[in-house]
């Protein structure tokens, strides 16, 4: 009788932790060639056999913390392969000063390798359709995500939430990727009619660009752990938008 009980004891504590590890996601960390090194990143599969569609998830200057690896765990459950690039190799903060120091000393050349790495890691695999991979950003990673849709032209789409955008009527009138944008009307550092510019230039040379201004949110405003700076609506609507864009373009839904 007694170890009946030990048993479905260590049974209920087996399954309860199966099921802490099932509602934290997942993913788990990868290694994968970037040029001559070797780098890393945070890996969430979706369920189910055959070939899925694929999103590099690009990380804010923070650097790889809980909210990137919950978005690909979270895409993951939608039935997308979800790779986010760790671009600070293991190196992740809160502190803002260190995250300005950490960002403003990583060469672009080094994080678009490494991104292109990741892009090409997901067409390696067999679970992977090469040809239905996008890429969605924030804050610093939504600018990447654009640099990264101007460097992988076979991308299917990307996703800029209030990234860097180029001015480059050149870099522009390349631009064969569809593009989704959600940005802060009250954003200093990506101002509003810096995002109306582009979206105009870019509409003008026949680009598919479908971009959004919250006029009452800030920089940060889907992502940001201040509760004065998030805006659970603005939130919400950005990551439905999102999950519209990425079902149409990576899985072919209108």
């Amino acid at each position: 009788m007694l170890t009946r009980v030990v048993s479905i004891a260590v049974l209920s504590v087996a399954a309860a932790a199966a099921a802490a590890a099932s509602a934290q996601g997942a993913g788990k960390m990868v290694s994968y060639p970037s040029g001559s090194e070797t780098v890393s990143g945070y890996l969430a599969l979706p369920q189910g056999a055959g070939k899925k569609p694929g999103i590099v998830v690009i990380q804010e200057w923070w650097g790889l913390n809980d909210f990137i690896k919950g978005k690909a765990d979270t895409f993951a459950r939608q039935g997308y392969v979800a790779l986010a690039a760790d671009l600070y190799r293991g190196k992740v903060t809160a502190d803002a000063d260190t995250a300005h120091q950490l960002m403003r000393g990583l060469p672009e050349d080094r994080a678009m390798r490494d991104l292109q790495a990741a892009v090409a890691y997901l067409r390696s695999r067999s679970d992977v359709d090469g040809k239905r991979i996008g890429s969605i950003g924030w804050c610093m990673g939504g600018g990447y995500s654009l640099a990264l849709a101007l460097a992988e032209p076979a991308l299917a789409g990307a996703v800029v939430n209030y990234g860097r955008l180029v001015t480059d009527e050149k870099k522009i009138a390349g631009l064969s990727v569809a593009l989704l944008g959600n940005f802060g009307g009250k954003d200093q550092g990506i101002p509003p009619d810096t995002v109306r510019d582009f979206e105009s230039k870019a509409k003008a040379a026949g680009k598919s660009v479908d971009f959004k201004i919250y006029p009452e949110a800030g920089h940060g405003f889907a992502s940001s752990k201040d509760p004065q700076v998030f805006r659970a609506e603005d939130a919400k609507d950005a990551d439905a938008r999102t999950d519209a864009f990425f079902a149409k373009v990576l899985k072919g839904r209108s």
